[in-house]
């Protein structure tokens, strides 16, 4: 994911230079977010491949990822703070990643993006930019039938 402090094309006029940060709501609404993220993957059978790729205790990875998404989307650099460079793709390389485990990442983004009541605008757009990483993320060839 790369940094992005822009806001979406359609956004209303007074958002124009708010940042992804507080365009989702802050810190508590992007803890929010995270949690119910890993909540849905801890609990929802349809996400039990990308559940298989996480430690048993999900705590650490809760956390990482909401330091990250807090800098990526404008906040502060929580992550870059206490890890240094994000290095996304380097740090991912050890999990198999193909199309359907994307997929299930995506899906599992959506819902939880849906569940905390997020505006659909800027669903569709942390959703486009979340597909972009998500897709190049993976380090595995589909399996042909």
């Amino acid at each position: 994911m790369t940094t992005e402090h822009t806001t979406p094309a359609n956004a209303p006029a007074d958002q124009a230079q708010a940042s992804l940060y507080d365009m989702i709501g802050g810190a508590g609404k992007l803890r929010e977010l995270v949690d119910r993220f890993y909540d849905l993957m801890d609990l929802e059978p349809q996400f039990a491949v990308i559940r298989a790729l996480h430690p048993t205790t999900l705590e650490g990875s809760r956390d990482k990822f909401y330091w990250f998404l807090t800098g990526w989307s404008g906040g502060p650099d929580l992550y870059i703070e206490r890890f240094g460079h994000p290095r996304l793709r380097a740090r991912h390389l050890p999990y198999a990643i193909a199309t359907p485990e994307r997929d299930q990442w995506l899906r599992c983004m959506a819902l939880a993006m849906q569940d905390v009541g997020m505006e659909e605008r800027l669903q569709e757009h942390l959703l486009t930019s979340f597909f972009q990483t998500a897709d190049w993320m993976r380090n595995k060839a589909d399996v042909q039938p």
